[in-house]
């Protein structure tokens, strides 16, 4: 059973309109495979956007930062945002530079984040976030202690208003550059992401193993 997205006039994705998906999966597959969304806020008049770690429980997205921090202080107080996933999965090589393109995986998620406040969908919030970055690690690590909460703000934004859009495939060039025998080489150039070997935190004793949910250490 899919459960399709409910598009917006904000969410509606109008150029390359074939390239935006419908099935709510799709949605929840970008952003469960990202390590790092793009919260988009207006904050003096100008826009700002910033990198930041995230978590996915369900339809909500949870984001986290300083309690300083002036774009989750605006947040928390009503202010609209927009926050974007985006996964690269190849350049594509065309016969034009005009088609050159990228293949990709992305979404846009609009809406009005709510400050979270009780104290178990905070913990929720922020095992999502970190489980999200590094599987395994919430029960590896010390968990965050009372001071480190209250320097914590968390905030949960909903995924009812939410778009994604794919490209896959090979370039798509003019029929003139495609009836060129001596024309370029076109195709697409795969990107793929890979963690490397563990390395160790020199303050860390030497016997300290590497735990089975950060990967195998060296040798």
């Amino acid at each position: 059973m899919t459960t399709t997205l409910s598009p917006t006039p904000r969410s509606t994705v109008r150029r390359g309109a074939h390239r935006a998906r419908t099935d709510r999966a799709e949605l929840y597959a970008v952003l469960d495979a990202g390590l790092v969304c793009h919260l988009g806020i207006v904050l003096g008049g100008a826009p700002v956007v910033l990198p930041t770690g995230y978590g996915r429980l369900g339809d909500t997205l949870y984001l986290h930062g300083s309690t300083g921090a002036a774009s989750l202080r605006a947040a928390a107080r009503d202010a609209p945002v927009c926050v974007t996933v985006t996964l690269l999965d190849g350049v594509v090589h065309a016969r034009s530079v005009f088609h050159f393109s990228m293949n990709y995986r992305s979404a846009v998620v609009h809406g009005v984040p709510r400050h979270v406040t009780d104290p178990d969908e905070r913990l929720a919030g922020l095992r999502a976030i970190t489980e999200n970055i590094a599987p395994g690690a919430w029960d590896h690590a010390r968990p965050p202690n009372r001071k480190e909460l209250a320097a914590t703000s968390v905030l949960a934004l909903d995924l009812t208003e939410a778009s994604v859009k794919v490209r896959t495939g090979p370039p798509v060039d003019d029929e003139e550059d495609l009836a060129r025998p001596d024309g370029p080489w076109a195709g697409v150039l795969p990107v793929e992401q890979a963690f490397g070997a563990p390395v160790p935190c020199p303050l860390l004793p030497p016997d300290v193993p590497v735990p089975p949910h950060v990967g195998p250490g060296p040798g």
